[in-house]
Parts: C-alpha cells; structure tokens; sequence
C-alpha cells in the first residue's frame, strides 16, 4: 500500500483504493459512516473552519460540448449566449465577494477547452487581478494543454477546476463529444503546471452506487490527491436531457460526502451545487460528516444558490468561520 503523511493530522492517504473497498465504506451503517467520516475530519482539516468560495461565469452559454446536465451547452438552447464580462466587471464582483466573506473567487467560462486570442489574455488578466486583492483565484476553461497551464501559472492562478462528472463508465451516457481520458489529461497538465487541482463530481444523474465509488476511486489514484473535491447534487434544467431526473435525496448527499472524506482526507470537501435542495439540517448534517467547503453566494454560473444570509446563518449555528486565503 502506497502512503503518505498529510500534514497538519495523522492520517495516511491511500491511492490504492478500489472500487469495492469504497463501496464498501459508503454502505457502512449510516450513523457508524457518519462517525467514521468525522473523525477523519477532525484529523486531517482545521477544526471548525470551512472555505467560502464564489463563482462567477465570465463567459455564459455557447459551449460546443453536449453535457447532458448543462444549461450552457449551444445544444441544449436553454441559455442565450451572452459575451465575455470585462475585467473591471470581474474584479468588482471580486472585491464584493470578499467583502462578504469569500477567500478563493472561482472564474468559469462556456468553452470546450482554452486556446490562444484576446478571450484567453482576458482571463489571465482577471487572474492577475483578482489575486492582486489578496484572494485565491480559480478558473474553469474546459481542456487545458501543458502550454495553457503553464501560462495560467504565470498569471498567479492557484487553482484549476476540472470536474470528471462522474465514473468512467458512465461517462458516455452524460458527453460524448470528449473522452474520460481527456479529463485525467487535463488534471495531470495542471498538476504538472504546478497548479493545485479541483476535481468532483455530479450525483443524481441516473448513475449507480457503483459509478459514484468509481468515481472517487479515480480521484483518490491522483497523487497528490485534489486540493479541493466538489460534491454536486444535479439541479435538474429545463430543456436539458436531465430535466426529468428527481431530485437527490439528503441521504444521499451525506453518504456521498462521508465516503468522499475517508477516501480524500486531505482534500477540501465541497458541498456545491444542489445545495439549495437541501434543508438547513441536512446541510448541517453533511458538514459534520466531512464537508469544509461551500460556495458562497446565491448563484453557480447558471443555477441557484442558498443565498449568503441564509448561510450567514447556518454557520453562526454550525459554529464555523471562514478560512483565511492561503494563494500559493
């Protein structure tokens, strides 16, 4: 078994898992994987802290790509393509979110993949400046080759969101206009840029158990594992080709998380999108079992968000404070 020391904490982090061991975990007794899942909290992250991130699309609707569950697909025509926000714009919305709260600022753009031109020199400029305010920046830009993640980390990008979805057998049911292999390749060109990685997932979307522990098992063969794991409930859009799916159970959603704890202790757990579903206690119940991740504002490029009052609230219940920045 291949380990290594995470540090603060005494856990050991494994890249061996299989799909079996961590099917395994996730139907443990629920309340014995709820236990299990805090302590490894406990162990491995900062106590009663969590990181509040905003994001902001700079480029909505138009992507060529045929995700099933997203509105900004040119395929879908659920979104009426809208050109790319200025800097100014971006940074202002920026120094707003951190006035509320927020320490890392997420940028998405509605592209296949990022590319040379004016668009491509745009978002590196928001990067400069966005950190320039003391935040951590992150972007999502779809494909990126070794030579883009090298010019994104001259621009101060600290993070690169690249979500696999979902497990590798599934996959083609959900895009088929780009391999799961084209995913993996996109996160080792980040990590090899020297960038930290964001990498999660959807749930809720006809996969088994079976292809969510996929999944995970995918993830926790990274070495380093993600800086940061995103955990998405589908939110279900009209005029997409999941628009009929039901919505995830809470249960669900704190067995998904719980299991993505033990797997990536290291990492930062995000409860991200289909929050908005969930009650206040089942929210609450997700941050005990290894959530310390939220994105902070009450919108996700295209769906709805829990709005920051309400959050305001849950913390102060929760007993949690946001994480200082730490941009690398």
């Amino acid at each position: 078994m291949r380990t290594r020391r995470y540090t603060p904490g005494a856990m050991q982090v494994r890249h061996d898992w299989s799909v079996a061991e961590i099917r395994a975990v996730h139907d443990s007794p629920l309340f014995e994987l709820i236990d299990r899942a805090r302590a490894v909290l406990l162990a491995s992250q900062p106590r009663n802290e969590i990181q509040l991130c905003a994001l902001l699309s700079v480029k909505t609707g138009g992507c060529p790509e045929d995700c099933a569950y997203c509105a900004q697909s040119a395929r879908h025509a659920v979104v009426t393509p809208e050109p790319m926000l200025g800097v100014e714009t971006v940074v202002e919305r920026a120094r707003v979110a951190k006035q509320r709260g927020a320490t890392r600022f997420c940028m998405g753009t509605a592209w296949r993949g990022a590319r040379d031109g004016a668009a491509f020199e745009c978002v590196l400029e928001m990067i400069r400046q966005v950190k320039a305010l003391g935040l951590e920046t992150c972007v999502t830009l779809g494909l990126v080759d070794e030579e883009h993640a090298r010019r994104l980390k001259e621009a101060g990008l600290d993070s690169y969101n690249h979500n696999l979805d979902t497990s590798r057998e599934f996959f083609p049911q959900i895009t088929t206009t780009r391999q799961f292999d084209d995913r993996i390749q996109t996160l080792h060109n980040i990590r090899r840029a020297g960038i930290l990685v964001c990498s999660g997932g959807i749930i809720g979307m006809g996969e088994s158990i079976e292809d969510r522990c996929s999944m995970l098992c995918e993830l926790a063969a990274l070495d380093p594992h993600p800086d940061s794991v995103p955990i998405n409930g589908l939110v279900a859009i009209a005029g997409t080709p999941l628009e009929a799916r039901p919505p995830v159970e809470a249960v669900e959603f704190v067995r998904m998380i719980a299991t993505a704890r033990i797997v990536l202790p290291g990492s930062k757990v995000r409860l991200s999108a289909g929050r908005s579903e969930l009650s206040r206690e089942a929210q609450l119940l997700c941050l005990y079992a290894g959530a310390n991740s939220i994105f902070y504002g009450e919108k996700l490029l295209t769906t709805p968000n829990v709005g920051e009052s309400d959050d305001d609230e849950l913390l102060r219940v929760a007993g949690l404070h946001g994480q200082a920045p730490a941009p690398g």
